[in-house]
């Protein structure tokens, strides 16, 4: 029998990674404190196509509900980025196969955004709901998120959702590029498989952000002046 239990991966940083940044750097972790007002927490893809399949991204849901209201509470916002309904392509039915292209081209659903996330979210009026029409949010065309980040001042943002290893790495890469300080939140993202999700932790440690836990970005939250 299946085990469909809400669980969160075995996570971890090799500490090979972590000496290397340390050397570097001085300190293992590349931003060592957030002002919130300047910080958004982006979630991505949390919709029903991809939670209700998936035990990890049902058990990363509790993290990032507590990362949105601690972080809403003390200034900063909270942005909801979903699937956008796609145009069909020869290019996506020849790389997906024909089914599978058309059902991760309506995955995202329809009808208002709010509506079209997985129940188990508690939101608020002032988060900010984005589609995005490429894996990546902040792929420049694709997704009017950064254009709203840029309205609301925002320097920092973090990274959680799911896929782990497709739609949160793009994103997390992309604004790295677009110049944005990154952190990955290692147990509010999710993939399929533990492998797949630590592989993407380590490539955007070593390359594009920070990686934290849930615990120490809420207390570097709380410890914001």
């Amino acid at each position: 029998m299946q085990d469909t239990e809400p669980r969160l991966h075995a996570w971890r940083i090799e500490e090979r990674d972590y000496r290397r940044q340390e050397e570097r750097r001085g300190r293992r972790h590349a931003y060592p404190d957030i002002t919130p007002a300047r910080t958004a927490l982006v979630v991505i893809d949390m919709v029903p196509f991809f939670v209700d399949a998936n035990p990890y991204a049902r058990g990363i849901a509790p993290n990032i509900q507590q990362l949105a209201d601690r972080l809403r509470a003390a200034g900063g916002t909270v942005a909801w980025v979903l699937p956008a309904r796609t145009e069909r392509t020869a290019v996506g039915d020849e790389f997906h196969g024909p089914e599978a292209a058309e059902m991760f081209r309506t995955s995202g659903g329809t009808g208002p955004l709010p509506g079209r996330l997985w129940p188990g979210f508690a939101t608020d009026p002032g988060d900010i709901f984005a589609e995005k029409s490429a894996p990546s949010a902040f792929f420049p065309g694709r997704c009017p998120l950064p254009e709203h980040l840029e309205q609301h001042g925002i320097d920092t943002v973090l990274v959680t959702g799911t896929v782990t290893q497709v739609c949160c790495e793009s994103s997390a890469r992309d604004a790295s590029t677009l110049g944005y300080r990154v952190v990955m939140v290692a147990d509010a993202n999710a993939a399929g498989r533990d492998q797949d999700h630590n592989a993407t932790l380590a490539t955007i440690y070593r390359s594009f952000g920070d990686v934290r836990s849930t615990t120490e970005v809420l207390t570097m939250i709380q410890a914001a002046p």
